[in-house]
């Protein structure tokens, strides 16, 4: 049976992806009502499958797309400073390789790179004698020379939760594990129907937002009762990823030309392992079966091994973890040249339907912002847009206002943290820093020794935190914690699951004060 509570808003997002959650967060603080809901976990899907970067797109100039290139670099800076604890400026490696682009085609795209957007503390890019250079040893001797250029790192999960997280302060409802089942149209506004914990509910809303990602053109069609118009239908593409034991001990990362002329990324990652990726495939299955193919696997430790002096096999791989990009068809022979441009779908007959086709990480907030601007035009709100000048959750590490010191005094934020935090593990504070900047506090609920946090659930990881999880940023099990809000599935024991999940299933018991997974 459907229950109607006749509950109203301004906004119901459909999708907690990274455009979901920034759409949800922009609304909310132009003083809309907002509801951001999603069939699964916050950034369960494509959001959490990037190759985690804030970049620009270097490979995206060779497409002539100069508009989309200069609208991430503008985006760079901006992000980094909203959130330095969850993102850090990266250095990239491209070594020469001779029977590939042309030194001097290089140069020319390294330096329109450099100027197509300002750049306030990110280096400029430069060559590099390999030879001498820290970064030249993990490389084979054949590659002598190469080039540096600036781009940085993000925890693209984290950055989804932030974002809900923002929009949830400043009076959005989030709720996951949450399907939209129905939708009914009306002159001024939809009736969807949502499916979650507590069975069928029916919501009113003034506008719908569908940022379903790879499902976006099967809302679309389903809401409008249309089949996508031109520019609006989407190409699903498959991104994999590797993830092996370290092979180079600095901070720099590399970007490998193949000779199929795609790109590959080799990045530090958590430390004691290289992120390698990524592979473009065109995507036909379900997205939520999508993984990683032993054919990808193959391609890209192939990759690694023909620059790397250490080898790399199938049997070296970690763990992996395949997304599926919902890009716009813009008829590219091959998926790794298909635009990484968003489009914006706006339908006016009726309620307003505001569809989300295309997009990456960098340009999220400006999507979001100019996805707002039209939802406040259609719904006659005049608040105009602020999350350029904002930070997200746990950036206030020098003051209330994003600050070029957040990301570059970090490394003397998280000593500083450390010297008052001097009764925790070096290491954890470290990790902490990283993940939840000043909210540390939060977590820490008044804790001033270590047995403050409660019983040790799995090596490192204290109730405290996964109260903090469970309570503020919608945990509902291990996989949430241990993959998502963090990677410590990489570094912990087989069987830590099962404790986090009987630990979860516990705290979420109605004894435990937190009801269907929405913070405290």
């Amino acid at each position: 049976m459907v229950e109607d509570g006749g509950i109203e808003y301004d906004v119901l997002v459909v999708g907690g992806g990274i455009n979901g959650a920034g759409i949800a967060r922009d609304a909310a603080g132009r003083g809309l009502r907002v509801l951001l809901c999603d069939k699964d976990d916050l950034g369960a899907h494509t959001s959490s499958a990037s190759s985690k970067l804030v970049h620009g797109g270097l490979r995206y100039l060779e497409h002539y797309e100069f508009g989309l290139v200069r609208k991430a670099l503008a985006e760079r800076e901006v992000l980094l400073r909203s959130a330095p604890h969850i993102m850090h400026p990266l250095r990239f490696v491209m070594p020469h390789d001779s029977g590939q682009r042309p030194a001097w085609l290089i140069r020319a795209g390294l330096f329109l790179y450099d100027r197509l957007a300002p750049r306030e503390f990110l280096p400029a890019s430069r060559a590099v004698d390999l030879a001498g250079h820290r970064a030249g040893g993990p490389l084979k001797p054949a590659f002598t020379r190469g080039f540096v250029y600036s781009d940085g790192w993000v925890d693209d999960a984290r950055l989804v939760v932030l974002n809900a997280l923002d929009a949830h302060e400043r009076g959005a409802e989030v709720r996951t594990r949450t399907r939209c089942v129905g939708f009914e149209r009306h002159a001024r506004h939809w009736v969807v129907t949502l499916e979650g914990d507590g069975g069928r509910k029916r919501v009113r809303t003034r506008c719908l937002v569908n940022a379903a990602g790879p499902w976006a053109g099967r809302v679309d069609a389903v809401a409008s009762g249309a089949a996508p118009k031109a520019g609006r239908r989407l190409r699903l593409v498959k991104g994999s990823h590797i993830v092996v034991p370290r092979l180079f001990d600095h901070s720099y990362a590399y970007i490998f030309q193949h000779p199929d002329g795609r790109i590959v990324f080799a990045m530090p990652y958590e430390g004691v392992f290289t992120l390698i990726g990524t592979t473009d495939l065109d995507f036909t299955g379900d997205p939520d079966e999508v993984a990683i193919a032993d054919t990808e696997t193959s391609y890209l430790c192939a990759l690694a091994n023909r620059y790397f002096r250490r080898q790399v096999w199938p049997s070296s791989v970690v763990w992996s973890f395949s997304g599926v990009r919902p890009l716009l068809d813009d008829a590219s022979d091959k998926a790794s040249d298909a635009t990484r441009d968003y489009s914006l779908g706006r339908d006016s007959a009726g309620a307003p339907l505001l569809s989300v086709f295309g997009g990456k990480i960098t340009t999220y907030r400006r999507l979001a912002e100019e996805a707002t601007d039209w939802i406040a035009s259609s719904l006659v709100s005049a608040r105009p847009a602020w999350t350029a000048g904002a930070l997200l959750p746990g950036g206030d590490l020098f003051g209330a206002m994003p600050d070029k010191r957040g990301v570059l005094e970090f490394d003397r934020w998280v000593a500083a943290l450390q010297r008052r935090l001097d009764w925790l593990p070096p290491g954890l504070v470290g990790r902490w820093a990283r993940a939840y900047g000043s909210r540390v506090d939060t977590l820490l609920a008044g804790a001033r020794r270590l047995d403050g946090l409660g019983a040790e659930i799995v090596p490192g990881l204290y109730a405290a935190e996964l109260r903090y999880l469970v309570r503020h940023e919608w945990a509902r099990s291990a996989q949430d914690v241990l993959w998502r809000r963090s990677k410590l599935g990489l570094h912990l024991p087989p069987g830590c699951a099962d404790a986090i999940d009987a630990w979860i299933a516990a705290e979420r018991a109605p004894s435990g004060g937190v009801a269907l997974g929405v913070p405290a």
